[in-house]
């Protein structure tokens, strides 16, 4: 076991024999380092270690708190596909802490990076750019989810003390690393946890809940961003759609923790060492117990993918093996002053383990979407690896680092291309057709939006896609009282004023999958009782498919992009999630049940919506943040299955538009 130097002091001058918790970090307890984002002190934390089941079994009595490791394997309390590994959800129960500025902390560190042996990675990069191509035909191109993150370990050998390496990694991490939400040292006893983490899963504090879905990668050049390459990057449409799939995927999460869904903010730049990103900020407000939010939040789609369930069992197929604690959360769980409970969760990425026996993992995986070629994600992994290879001694350092903070004498400080205007102006506009119902301010006590929807009963068959969440919202907001079932429950439709066959992945003409079973008893059901029935995305694909009409894939999967349609003789933005599309030779169709109005691409004739006397729907996401009016085609929709006028928008300048709403939720600037 390293001991501290005995030169450290603590924070209020006294010698390491006047502080008590020194002595505890020699005497081998468990412990934690953490610098926290933009901070110059160290928390420096001890306590008992103890394993439990599930989140919700984390110890988190009154005045107290526990950082928790948790493990991806935690993902199967949600029921989602995991390789079982066995890593244990580890909870240090805290019993001392204090802070420390960082040269204090510096200054008692071991200074020499670790001397490594026998360093590669588990995959090769043929090995793992074969896997890059199969996910992206096999899975994105049937239709199994809009993106995929798949990882590979860079493994080692320690010679020497392994926690004398991991804190002299920490230590040149604090000394080079910038941008990081979290830089921490965490220690079991048997095993030692570095890393420079960017980004934020979740924080609630004083009931404000915080997400921060990042994604986008510019890597920098030998010598640091150029400005002018940088902005080749932020109009980068693989990227962009990138940011803005996960953007999608944690308002879904948002949307089960926080009263209205969440508020987006940004978007923003996460400058680092060796790699800049982009990211949003995701604001809302709710009352459960943090261990639940945790929970209905595993995992973040930036380490899994979307939908998030499905993207479990893709991961769990092409990985094969146990992620041991990659993609999982450090948590930190306490209370305020006034007994509220709070919780600060990184993300486990950008880490090395240590264990005891001299092994060294450094695991790392590439977001995966329908434009990834293998050889450009393999230098993605090579990317987001350095910051932490780094810092052992086995990758170039990189040519910016915090403005302060103990930087080497040779680093530049900080390049600062966060604030350049122009570097300003293509970052707000991404957000120019985004959909201005998640971007602004909504009021919990807002009259409905559509007033004469007010009441009416939805039922909402969820086929395994978390999009019905945010749809909940929207569906609320305009008055409606909203009942969401999952598919396999095979709800009853009757006693709702409409039902809405929901999305989720698949191919829809695979009668085989239990998912388009119980959606095709559901559309037959609704058409032959003639109830009101809304198809979105798979259950499109499902009602076109009993309408006669014809299905394939399209040319490209559509997946997370967004597309201009006409929309019965309008133009809209929306976005789409969709592999499989319907076509048809006419814009009107006959059929048992009665005429069907189409709107379609009057080239390719592909059907971007559906209109029977009792029916209605979409290819597309009205609820996704890609849908620039989709509060508004949602309302048009429904209000025409019972009678309605389409609702219409007006525009200071006399332009159609959108109503708009508001809430509580102010901008947190970061």
């Amino acid at each position: 076991m390293t001991s501290i130097s005995p030169d450290l002091t603590s924070a209020n001058g006294a010698s390491p024999a006047d502080d008590p918790l020194l002595p505890l970090l020699r005497s081998g307890r468990p412990f934690a380092l953490i610098r926290r984002e933009e901070r110059r002190q160290v928390e420096i934390v001890t306590g008992d270690l103890t394993t439990v089941a599930t989140l919700a079994d984390i110890p988190l009595p009154a005045g107290s708190s526990t950082l928790a490791l948790v493990p991806f394997r935690q993902a199967s309390e949600r029921g989602f596909a995991v390789v079982e590994d066995g890593a244990p959800l580890l909870c240090l129960r805290i019993d001392q802490r204090s802070t420390r500025d960082i040269d204090q902390v510096l200054a008692g560190l071991p200074a020499d990076p670790p001397r490594l042996r026998d360093g590669g990675f588990d995959l090769d990069d043929a090995a793992y750019g074969t896997v890059v191509e199969r996910v992206v035909s096999d899975e994105i191109g049937r239709g199994e989810g809009s993106n995929f993150v798949i990882h590979r370990s860079y493994r080692a050998r320690i010679d020497g003390d392994p926690l004398d390496g991991a804190l002299a990694a920490f230590g040149r991490l604090l000394r080079t690393e910038r941008g990081a939400y979290w830089t921490f040292c965490v220690h079991t006893g048997t095993s030692t946890f570095v890393g420079a983490t960017p980004e934020r899963h979740v924080s609630v504090d004083d009931g404000l809940i915080m997400m921060n879905p990042i994604s986008g990668t510019y890597r920098h050049g030998p010598d640091g961003p150029d400005r002018d390459d940088l902005l080749r990057f932020l109009a980068d449409q693989k990227e962009i759609d990138e940011l803005f799939m996960v953007l999608d995927e944690e308002l879904k999460m948002m949307a089960a923790v926080a009263d209205l869904g969440g508020q987006v903010v940004g978007p923003y730049l996460k400058e680092m060492a060796h790699l800049t990103h982009t990211e949003y900020l995701l604001a809302g407000r709710g009352h459960r117990d943090v261990r639940q939010v945790l929970q209905r939040t595993m995992f973040a789609p930036t380490v899994v993918g979307s939908p998030i369930e499905n993207a479990c069992r893709v991961v769990a197929r092409h990985e094969a093996r146990g992620r041991g604690y990659y993609g999982g959360v450090l948590a930190l769980l306490g209370s305020d002053g006034q007994g509220r409970q709070s919780i600060d969760a990184p993300i486990l990425i950008r880490y090395a383990e240590f264990a005891d026996s001299g092994e060294l993992r450094v695991p790392v995986g590439a977001t995966l979407v329908r434009h990834s070629v293998g050889g450009h994600e393999v230098q993605e992994t090579y990317a987001k690896a350095r910051g932490v290879l780094s810092a052992l001694g086995v990758a170039p350092g990189g040519r910016c680092v915090p403005g302060g903070g103990a930087p080497d004498a040779d680093a530049p400080q900080d390049c600062g291309l966060a604030s350049d205007a122009a570097v300003q102006t293509a970052l707000h506009r991404r957000n120019a057709t985004l959909a201005g119902f998640w971007l602004e301010a909504r009021d919990p006590g807002a009259a409905p939006l559509a007033p004469e929807l007010a009441g009416r009963r939805v039922l909402v068959v969820d086929a395994e896609d978390t999009f019905t969440g945010m749809l909940t919202h929207q569906l609320r907001a305009l008055g409606m009282v909203v009942t969401v079932r999952p598919y396999h429950e095979d709800p009853p439709i009757g006693g709702y004023d409409l039902v809405v066959a929901g999305p989720g992945p698949g191919d829809p003409e695979n009668l085989a999958d239990p998912r388009i079973g119980v959606l095709r008893r559901i559309v037959l059901e609704a058409l032959g009782s003639r109830q009101p029935l809304l198809g979105i995305c798979l259950g499109h694909q499902v009602l076109a498919s009993v309408l006669g009409l014809r299905l394939g894939r399209g040319p490209t999967p559509y997946q997370g992009t967004q597309r201009v349609i006409d929309f019965f003789g309008r133009s809209e933005r929306v976005g789409f999630y969709s592999t499989f599309t319907a076509t048809a030779a006419s814009s009107f169709l006959d059929t048992p049940v009665g005429p069907v109005r189409l709107a379609r691409d009057a080239t390719s004739h592909e059907v971007h919506a559906l209109r029977g006397v009792t029916f209605a729907s979409v290819p597309f996401h009205p609820e996704s943040v890609l849908s620039e009016h989709g509060i508004d085609l949602l309302r048009d929709l429904i209000a025409g299955l019972f009678g309605g006028p389409p609702a219409q928008r007006v525009e200071p300048d006399g332009r159609t538009a959108r109503p708009t709403a508001h809430t509580c939720i102010q901008d947190h600037e970061r």
